[in-house]
């Protein structure tokens, strides 16, 4: 038979490596990873698992990598993993010499570097088919449990989750995860994540990948099409205009695969129905969808309305770009040179006093944190995930295409962002980038993709 493996003995097994046999992975790794994303909601616990895995990984994957084997990685997808860290890492670096407190910056490019080890880490979970499923598949359970709780929000006004944490700290620290303040001024679903820290929406949608690929390869079409209903709704309702956009590219992305074409145009028919009787439901919906037609008043005020204040934001940014072409104004150092450059000086912005925290944009960010220099090495860290994803086989891209989609929505360059120099969205975004370079380029397997 053309099929059988005896024709073809020249054919590696699956996750093999050509030049040290098997690639076997850490069979503990997923653990680490899946802990890191389930403890998001307690950042302080988040960041010690990340630390410790770090630690972890240079004992075992940098002992193993020079003794002579690459069980842990294939030779590739240790090369790319390290190459995308670093494409995100020395423009940080090389930014902070100029930056406005260059002993500061320094001191947290230098924290910085403890994301290396963390994504070899992440990278061999992800290294044969038992890891990959443990990890995407933890990843949709996460998700999956995330949006149940939203929902349960939704209808009743509290997120079990979020409840069963905030009492936990009341008992240990005597105060709740946010303070009076924040709960008031909460304006859209907050989930697990809780009032004090509204990126639910966000993290859902750009985390929505692994969950649509685990519906749609386990129960079809009809599974894909209820994870994508429940969680476009706590989308909407948790998430901003910004992760609106995210999730419409997943669903783009995803969905065309799955149902095709002329379904998928009937799919989003029926989720602008579903959004206008969301907007009719919630005071927070209507508001978003109103700021956005502002956008179509023929004046600069409206755009800037329709945009929340971030035309002004880019403003900025442009003239810290002008001023610092080579290497920016130094990595998180938006807000200290935004007011030398606000275009509006003296004028209440849209968002409320104080200055803006960042650029809200990806290039932008790059461009005015990191300057051109920045912004050259993170193309050449997309141009080489590229050519990973152009020159690899149709089993490794099935097989890496939830974490790829992933990553692109998340850095899809025509959306508004979050920092991607912050602790939070940095390591979000590094640990897909680690996610999909793992799974790319575990080995030259012949494993049969899983069925969409």
């Amino acid at each position: 038979m053309p099929n059988s493996s005896t024709d073809s003995p020249a054919l590696p097994s699956p996750g093999h490596d050509h030049d040290h046999g098997p690639v076997r992975g850490w069979r503990w790794a997923p653990a680490w990873i899946l802990a890191y994303v389930a403890l998001w909601p307690a950042p302080g616990y988040a960041e010690g698992i990340l630390v410790l895995g770090a630690l972890l990984a240079i004992v075992k994957l940098v002992s193993s990598r020079f003794s002579g084997g690459s069980q842990l990685l294939s030779h590739q997808a240790w090369a790319l993993t390290s190459v995308l860290f670093f494409a995100y890492w020395l423009p940080e670096l090389v930014s902070a010499f100029d930056a406005v407190d260059p002993p500061r910056a320094l001191r947290e490019a230098a924290v910085d570097l403890r994301y290396l080890p963390f994504l070899w880490l992440a990278a061999s979970a992800v290294a044969n088919g038992r890891g990959r499923r443990t990890t995407f598949g933890g990843l949709a359970v996460i998700l999956g449990i995330w949006t149940v709780d939203a929902l349960l929000q939704a209808l009743t006004g509290t997120s079990p989750l979020f409840f069963g944490i905030d009492s936990i700290k009341q008992v240990i620290s005597g105060h709740g995860m946010c303070t009076a303040e924040e709960v008031a001024g909460a304006d859209r679903l907050s989930g697990i994540l809780g009032p004090c820290n509204l990126k639910l929406g966000i993290v859902i949608a750009s985390l929505s990948p692994f969950a649509l690929y685990a519906a749609g390869r386990r129960f079809g079409s009809v599974g894909w099409l209820v994870a994508a209903a429940a969680v476009g709704v706590v989308v909407v309702l948790a998430g901003s205009r910004a992760s609106w956009v995210t999730y419409a590219l997943v669903l783009v992305l995803s969905g065309w695969r799955v149902l095709g074409w002329k379904k998928l145009v009937a799919v989003f028919g029926f989720g602008a129905v579903m959004l206008v009787v969301l907007a009719y439901a919630s005071h927070d919906v209507r508001d978003r969808l109103v700021r956005t037609t502002h956008v179509l008043a023929a004046n600069e005020e409206g755009v800037d309305r329709a945009l929340s204040g971030r035309s002004r934001i880019w403003g900025a940014a442009l003239c810290m770009a002008g001023r610092h072409p080579v290497n920016g104004v130094g990595a998180r150092g938006f807000r200290e040179a935004f007011p030398a450059c606000d275009p509006q000086r003296g004028e209440v912005a849209q968002w409320g006093e104080g200055p803006a925290f960042h650029a809200h944009q990806i290039v932008l960010e790059v461009l005015s944190e990191t300057g051109g220099f920045g912004l050259l090495l993170w193309l050449m860290g997309a141009a080489l995930a590229w050519r990973a994803w152009r020159f690899a086989s149709a089993v490794a891209r099935e097989r890496a295409r939830p974490a790829m989609l992933a990553l692109v929505v998340t850095v899809f360059p025509l959306n508004t962002h979050l920092a991607f120099y912050s602790t939070f969205w940095g390591g979000l975004t590094l640990l897909l980038a680690a996610l999909y370079a793992g799974s790319l380029l575990a080995g030259r397997a012949t494993e049969p993709p899983a069925a969409a």
